[in-house]
């Protein structure tokens, strides 16, 4: 298996890695309870006597174990010890580290369960006994670190004689994953896998899987030359195993560097340093060297890229573009088998990884990825050829093709009928699980509006803009001098296609008909006709009265200028909406327990009672736009009359007006922030509250600076995604980014820009 390799100093890496695994507690895996065991009775239903019910079930109906037991999403990581990494035949306890690694891995990544099992037998029959013997424990076997040819052969009987998951990662991680990489390299290359002419240096159990797979995609065996530690695998040598033969050719050459001449691909699983660079010179035009062996490729990735500046490489290593790792694989290959119970990993699921992966290095990387791996704008081309490891698409990519492909080909026991359910599920792994965006998100597609954007000039913001505009969320419309623009989107690579770029200094008659506009509103508010021509020249004016004309439906603004600057020409041209007194700020706070909306957090300092109702009722009228049921509790370092200050008396007032004259909205308070997000402490010592049943899911605070802190610390401290401010009460959408906000940021405010702009609409 291809391990990520983490580039350190030489002199740090041994005693970096052993104290990673001694410090603290030893190791990197622990096993933790999934059910309540605080209480006797809790013992009592996990062990004696409770635990005989289930027993019992699972006695009647064998299948039943996956219903009350951790089965079905527990995998054993097993080995013997004899191939290590690079280090060989080191034994089975030499090889924990690993295994426990593998482990972690399968956390992290798709949520899998796992336990390691190091196995002291060499032997393929007491081997396989040994697993067979124990595999009523685990949904899924997954065999590392096991020497050729025996691993050959363990496979083959475990998955003849299992009827779960098998896969021995060594062999198939690397083919699926440098197959992806292939099927993008050679489109990058402009050639057919058909055509092309591949040596492979290596003959060990990745490399045979790997060229076992890249025929199954097309790739002649007459195309292809093999070699060893021997030298080529000719029809005419004698001992080879079965494995080795099925690639033995006629070839003529003796050596590596003859074998490359004139050469398409090179696939090296072997060792370091073995590929010069008059050897890559030698291959053909646009050639893909893959050069695998870890830590040290068979050439380096500087002297390939020297050499050959044409040259599609991939190596392992992840300090290097193109890293063919496992881990892009092995996680949602088993995540999706366990998925719809699969009764073994084929050939067929194998495949849809495969292009699940390829497909996937195609498409527009999101902006947590680009800052993962420090880069402005990641796209495909011959340094991005196959996803990043640390890419969040991949558990909702590749797990459910290949539970599709169980699916139709036959293995799967449990098929998944409501794919989106388990696209969502997948994400609630991981943490992922925006629901409120996705729906919204939704939302916007099914009518995606105009939005202009003000500060077009801007990296964040053009990439923000390419987003919305390839997901079918939104038409941008570019504001600032179109050179720059142009300029900058060539140099980051960004495709807007035929997005119109608007120069208002250019546009004298628009900016005269728009002057003369805003002088009809300002004439007798310290305007004269020439300072509201003039004004126009500047962006947000500009675009908000693109907006209030109809010529844009939104207006995005704010990511470099303070926001005062920026909402007041909106509040000048566009104002506020009929029956508003004031506008008010809202934050929606994506945590682990759901969406959370603060409100105010950016505009009204210190409100009065008929203001905190005027916000409550903005916001309630937000979030039923965004088809979300409003639980809202008025905020106060008090509790229902506890305390009888200026602040708590007016949040008490408001809750009154609002159940009095708006008894449709679950509102409740005055109460202190513990209590409205724990209905548990509402039931025990406020059971009356309308609340005490789910909590409250909407903030109102008593002012500013409690909101704007609060939201501010759930965000640094409580991990929290802040997404907003979303100003709420405007005539038309106009909605304004924080300073410094991010990509994602700025698509998930231009999101709700399209849905405030449909509602406005109704459609």
């Amino acid at each position: 298996m291809l391990k990520a390799t983490i580039l350190m100093k030489k002199d740090n890496l041994k005693q970096d890695a052993l104290d990673y695994h001694s410090q603290g507690r030893p190791g990197k895996i622990e096993i933790i309870p999934t059910k309540p065991y605080s209480s006797q009775r809790d013992l009592s239903l996990a062990y004696s006597p409770g635990v005989a019910e289930p027993c019992l079930k699972i006695a009647e109906n064998v299948d039943d174990v996956y219903k009350y037991t951790a089965k079905g999403n527990l995998v054993a990581v097993i080995s013997n010890g004899t191939a290590v990494l690079g280090l060989g035949n080191i034994g089975p306890e030499a090889s924990k580290p690993v295994m426990e690694g593998k482990g972690l891995l399968f956390k992290i990544f798709a949520d899998i369960d796992s336990m390691d099992i190091e196995i002291n037998q060499t032997d393929i029959d007491d081997f396989v006994k040994t697993v067979q013997a124990i595999s009523p424990t685990f949904g899924g076997i997954n065999l590392e670190d096991i020497k050729a040819p025996e691993c050959f052969e363990i496979e083959k009987r475990l998955k003849a004689s299992l009827d779960i998951p098998v896969m021995h990662d060594d062999q198939h991680g690397t083919a699926i994953i440098s197959s992806a990489a292939l099927i993008n390299a050679l489109e990058v290359a402009g050639k057919k896998i058909d055509k092309v002419k591949i040596v492979i240096n290596g003959a060990g159990a990745s490399a045979i899987s790997c060229a076992k797979l890249y025929v199954k995609l097309g790739a002649k065996l007459d195309n292809l030359i093999m070699l060893d530690s021997k030298g080529p695998i000719t029809k005419d040598r004698t001992g080879l195993d079965d494995n080795k033969q099925m690639f033995a050719s006629n070839t003529k050459v003796t050596t590596l560097a003859e074998a490359m001449a004139g050469a398409d691909v090179f696939l090296g699983l072997s060792k370091g340093n073995v590929v010069s660079q008059d050897m890559v010179r030698s291959m053909a035009k646009n050639p893909v060297v893959f050069a695998l062996a870890n830590p040290d490729p068979e050439i380096r990735y500087e002297d390939a890229i020297s050499c050959r500046p044409d040259v599609i490489l991939a190596t392992g290593r992840s300090d290097y573009p193109n890293q063919v790792n496992n881990v892009l694989g092995f996680p949602f290959i088993f995540r999706g088998a366990l998925d719809v119970r699969a009764r073994q990993i084929n050939e067929e699921m194998k495949l849809a990884a495969v292009y699940a992966l390829a497909n996937l290095a195609k498409e527009t990387v999101p902006e947590m990825v680009n800052l993962a791996y420090n880069k402005k704008n990641i796209v495909f081309g011959k340094d991005y050829i196959i996803p990043k490891p640390l890419d969040p698409r991949l558990i909702y990519t590749v797990a459910p093709a290949v539970a599709k492909a169980a699916m139709e080909s036959g293995v799967a026991r449990v098929p998944i009928t409501d794919w989106d359910k388990y696209n969502n599920d997948l994400m609630g792994r991981l943490g992922l699980d925006d629901k409120l965006i996705r729906s919204i998100t939704s939302k916007a597609k099914q009518h995606p509006k105009r939005v202009v954007f003000a500060e077009a000039d801007n990296y964040k913001i053009l990439k923000a803009a390419q987003l919305v505009r390839d997901e079918g969320i939104a038409f941008p419309i570019l504001l600032g001098n179109a050179e720059k623009i142009r300029a900058l989107m060539a140099e980051n690579k960004l495709d807007l296609g035929d997005t119109p770029i608007i120069d208002p200094r250019k546009e004298e008659q628009k900016r005269m008909a728009f002057g003369d506009l805003f002088f009809e509103k300002r004439k007798r508010r310290g305007f004269n006709i020439y300072e509201a021509r003039k004004v126009m020249m500047e962006r947000n004016h500009f675009g908000a009265m693109m907006v209030e004309t109809g010529e844009a439906d939104a207006l995005i603004s704010g990511l470099t200028r303070k926001y005062p600057d920026t909402i007041r020409p909106a509040l000048q041209i566009i104002g506020v909406q009929e029956g508003v007194r004031k506008v008010a700020g809202m934050y929606i706070m994506i945590t682990k327990k759901g969406p959370i909306f603060f409100a105010d957090t950016t505009i009204n300092a210190n409100p009065t009672a008929n203001d905190l109702v005027d916000i409550a009722l903005l916001v309630s009228t937000a979030l039923t736009q965004m088809n979300f049921k409003p639980r809202i509790a008025m905020l106060s370092y008090s509790n229902y009359g506890s305390v009888d200050q200026p602040s708590t008396i007016a949040v008490r007032e408001a809750v009154r007006i609002l159940n009095e004259k708006h008894p449709e909205i679950i509102v409740d308070g005055e109460m202190q922030a513990n209590f409205a997000l724990n209905p548990q402490m509402l039931r025990d010592n406020f059971p009356f509250s309308p609340l005490a049943t789910e909590g409250a899911n909407t903030l109102i605070f008593p002012n500013l600076e409690a909101g704007n802190i609060a939201y501010k610390l759930l965000q640094e401290i409580g991990g929290a995604e802040a997404i907003g401010p979303v100003l709420l009460g405007m005539k038309k959408p106009v909605h304004i980014l924080q300073l410094g906000s991010s990509v994602r940021e700025i698509v998930n405010m231009i999101t709700i820009a399209v849905v405030d702009a449909q509602s406005r609409t109704n459609s």
